[in-house]
């Protein structure tokens, strides 16, 4: 069995191995709503930041808010994340070549979907649980839709003992990958 400090070696070296081939950065998008010290551990990080609501909504729901975090490679707050929070649901990663704006607007544009009957829903697409079951079921369109500017997506798996990568081929089909942390 690993230890969380081998787990996160891991999961570090799956989410910065390939980022140094594209010239991209690697992001977080965090859940704060799944427990209290996950927003209070976002507030206090330096890391480049920025809540996905917008407007009153932002401020009403600062606490519970889905929030965008440029990560490094060895800062605190993802050593924190891969040790205390894989097999919580607290977030999912991405990597991206492209700006934090972008990135930042890509999200928000994600966060509502409408449907069949016009409804606007909320869409938790951020939380490991859901993204493991909406990506299998997407169309080429809706893969398109959810990567944009994403190169690919990491989460925890639904046991905690592997990560999942997806990406996606020149023609939008899904790519998944299962990464074992823990044998």
């Amino acid at each position: 069995m690993l230890h969380a400090n081998q787990i996160s070696n891991v999961v570090s070296r799956v989410l910065w191995a390939i980022k140094k081939e594209h010239n991209s950065s690697i992001y977080a998008i965090i859940d704060t709503a799944r427990a209290p010290i996950v927003y209070s551990r976002v507030a206090e990080s330096k890391n480049q930041k920025v809540c996905l609501m917008i407007g009153e909504q932002a401020r009403e729901l600062a606490v519970v808010a889905p929030y965008l975090l440029r990560l490094h490679e060895n800062d605190t707050l993802s050593q924190w994340l891969f040790e205390q929070g894989l097999g919580e649901s607290w977030c999912i990663f991405a990597e991206s070549a492209e700006p934090f704006i972008q990135l930042r607007n890509h999200f928000r544009s994600l966060l509502r979907v409408t449907d069949d009957t016009g409804k606007s829903l909320f869409f938790r697409y951020y939380d490991p649980r859901v993204l493991r079951v909406f990506f299998p079921t997407c169309d080429p369109e809706q893969l398109k839709m959810m990567f944009g500017p994403v190169l690919r997506y990491v989460v925890e798996s639904e046991t905690g003992n592997e990560v999942i990568e997806y990406s996606v081929t020149d023609q939008f089909k899904l790519v998944q990958n299962f990464i074992k942390l823990i044998n």
